[in-house]
C-alpha cells in the first residue's frame, strides 16, 4: 500500500474551484470516458511523482492505494485503457492554464521561491525516439534485429 501524505500535500496547492473553472472554460469534462478532468490530473502527477514508467503502473499504483484516493477526490483509480484514451482525446489547454496559474499563486505567495520558480518558465522542449519499421528486403543497411528492419528516429520540438 502506498502512502500519499506527501502527494496530497503537493495536490493541496491546486485550488479546486479555479480548476473547476478551467473545467468550464475548456470544456475538457464534455466527452468524458467514466474519468473526469481531476482525476486525469491526479493520474499524471502520481505518474511523475512515482517515477511510473508505462500506463501500467499508473494504474496500479492507483488501485494500490485502496480507500486513500477518496481523499484525493478520486472515486475510482483509472483503469489502463481509461488512462490511454484521456491522454489521446483530451487537450492539454487545461493542464497548461493549471500551470501557469499555480505558477503565478506561488509567485505571489512565497517570494523566497522566485528565483526557483523564474525558471520554471523557460521554453518546454519535447524529445522523442521513436522506432520506424521497415522491410529488411529492401533496406538491407537497416538490420534492427536478426529479421527485422527499423531506424531509429529522434525528434526534438519547442512547445
Amino acid at each position: 500500500m502506498i502512502n500519499l501524505n506527501v502527494f496530497s500535500q503537493i495536490l493541496s496547492l491546486i485550488d479546486r474551484e479555479l480548476f473547476k473553472d478551467l473545467v468550464s472554460k475548456h470544456k475538457s469534462d464534455k466527452h468524458q470516458k467514466g474519468i473526469n478532468s481531476w482525476t486525469h490530473l491526479v493520474s499524471m502527477l502520481f505518474c511523475h511523482f512515482s517515477s511510473a514508467d508505462s500506463v501500467r503502473d499508473i494504474s496500479n499504483g492507483l488501485r494500490s492505494t485502496t480507500g486513500n484516493l477518496n481523499h484525493l477526490g478520486v472515486v475510482r483509480a483509472p483503469s489502463k485503457s481509461n488512462i490511454s484514451y484521456i491522454n489521446t482525446h483530451r487537450t492539454h489547454e487545461l493542464f497548461k492554464d493549471l500551470y501557469y496559474s499555480v505558477l503565478d499563486r506561488l509567485w505571489q505567495k512565497d517570494t523566497h521561491f522566485r528565483k526557483d520558480l523564474g525558471q520554471l518558465k523557460r521554453k518546454v522542449y519535447l524529445m522523442d525516439a521513436s522506432i520506424i519499421p521497415l522491410c529488411l528486403s529492401v533496406f538491407d543497411w537497416a538490420k534492427f534485429r536478426s529479421t527485422k528492419g527499423a531506424v531509429k528516429a529522434a525528434h526534438c520540438l519547442g512547445l
